[in-house]
Parts: C-alpha cells; structure tokens; sequence
C-alpha cells in the first residue's frame, strides 16, 4: 500500500498541471451538462450533409465565459478540483485500511500484460482492486467534486456566495447539510464501477482470442476503457445534475432544472427529452430539442 501512495503522489504533479491546463474545457462541458445554453444554435449540416441545427462548440462556448468573466473567470472551480485531486492521492489507501480491506491484489496487483495466456482469476482479481480503490478515491474526493461543480454552476445564476471556495463550501453546507457534498454520488459510482467491471472482462476476452503479444495487450485496457466509458456517460450527465439540483443556485431549479425527487426520476427525464448524452461531443454538437419545448 505504501508503494500504492508513492506511486499516486509521484503522478500527482503531471495530474495537476493538466488538470488545470484543460479546466476551461471541463468547465465548459459542466454547463452543458447542466443544459445551459446561452449562444443560439444556428443552421448547418451534419457530416452526412443533412439539414441540421448546431450548437458552439466547446472553444465558442469557452470564448463567451471569457467575455463574461474574464481569463481567470474560465477557471472558476479549479481550485476545488485540485484540492479533490490532492485528497485522493494522500487519501484513498487510509481509507481502504481504516475499512479493514487487506486483500493481496491491494499490495501486489497481478500483472496481466504478459506474453501468456491471459487467466481469468489475475483479471478478476485486478478488477476487484480498481473497483475497492475506485470506490474510495470517489468517496474521498467526491466533496470537492460537488464544490467544484456548483461553483461552476453559478455562472449560470450568478451567485457570489459560490464565487470563493469557502463561501461555496459555506452555501452548501447551509443548503443541505454534510449530505449535501454527496449528491449525485450513487450515479457518480454506478457509472464508474461498471466501466472498470465491464473494460476487464471486455479486456480477457479481448487478450485471450483477439490480442496475443505483450506490446499490443498495453493499450487494450486504455481503448476499451474509452468505448465503455461512452457507454455509461449519461450516469456521469446525472451525477452532475443531481450534484446542483435542489440546492439555492438558479441552475439546480425550474426553469433551468426541473425538480429531480431521485436520481432515478433525473435519468429518466433526460432520457425521455434525448439530453442524456448532452457534453459527450465538445466539437460537433447539434441541437435537440426536448420534449417539453415541443409541446
């Protein structure tokens, strides 16, 4: 476990500096996951050469929060983020051993990018590792994640109790309590669990009939990660929901939200207007109009 720390806390620097590299366009992506959108959508085509209606594109989007807030306006959340990536990397192997979690595959992950035949316990195995360390890191960072998220989320309301760390910290401990770090958190999980579950059994199949060097069994896990992660983005589209619904920000609330009694009753209202998968593509995003818009 102590080369676990070593190893997150070594990577933690690269992590942080692209971390806030990249952060204008995480914060652009969180405001369409909330279903903000302040710049029109305009006629144009599909790649296929359809008639279609186009929203900006994420550097658009970027462009008018800078217009709006100023450079450093574009990194309104970041702080939190970072301090959630700190967390995680001092925390996560405390909290499996404070939980009394004293599995072998903890210390001495199997390594299953071999030359052999793959075998289906070191896969298990491993995957039964990411998920206990996945599942703590969330747990750890996931406070800050909500913090993050919501002080993102008042550019759309333009509350200034969320405009500083502390107040945001403040404002949601008033709003709802400690519960309050934890929305969406159930969403946040599912999602991540089952890419790690699904990509390792996706990943012994994929090495045992498809994959047979080691050179090439090094990016299976990492392509496969992307094409289940597609898969289970609308849960991440619901935690981020979820993480501002019901709280004091114009954006958690009607008409920007509807009231989402669970985070079951937020996927299917998203599912049923077509908007669970809004922010998957920062490039080409064309507009779909929801049901209610419709009617």
């Amino acid at each position: 476990m102590d080369e676990i720390e070593k190893e997150k806390i070594a990577a933690l620097p690269s992590q942080l500096l692209v971390t806030t590299i990249c952060h204008p366009m995480e914060y652009a992506k969180v405001l369409i996951q909330l279903g903000y959108e302040p710049l029109p959508p305009r006629r144009s085509t599909t790649l296929f050469g359809r008639p279609a209606m186009i929203l900006p594109n994420v550097f658009q989007y970027i462009k008018f929060i800078k217009a709006s807030d100023g450079f450093f306006g574009c990194y309104r959340g970041l702080s939190a983020r970072i301090l959630g990536l700190i967390a995680s990397s001092q925390l996560t192997s405390k909290v499996i051993n404070a939980c009394g979690i004293d599995l072998e595959e903890i210390n001495d992950p199997p390594n299953i990018v071999t030359d052999e035949e793959p075998k289906m316990e070191d896969y298990i195995k491993l995957g039964r590792r990411d998920m206990i360390m996945h599942t703590a890191s969330v747990v750890v960072s996931y406070p800050f994640h909500v913090v993050s998220i919501r002080m993102m989320a008042s550019f759309i309301g333009k509350e200034e109790e969320y405009s500083t760390l502390l107040g945001a910290i403040v404002s949601i401990y008033r709003d709802d309590g400690l519960l309050g770090f934890f929305h969406g958190i159930i969403p946040k999980l599912l999602g991540d669990l089952t890419c790690v579950a699904v990509t390792g059994v996706l990943a012994y199949y994929v090495n045992k009939y498809l994959v047979k060097t080691k050179d090439l069994r090094y990016y299976t896990v990492p392509l496969l990660t992307f094409v289940t992660s597609t898969v289970t983005y609308p849960l991440v589209v619901v935690s981020t929901c979820m993480a501002v619904a019901g709280s004091s920000l114009k954006a958690g609330n009607p008409p920007a939200m509807p009231k989402h009694p669970s985070w079951q009753a937020c996927w299917r209202d998203l599912l049923r207007n077509k908007q669970h998968k809004r922010g998957s593509s920062l490039i080409f995003r064309y507009y779909i109009a929801p049901i209610s818009a419709m009617q």
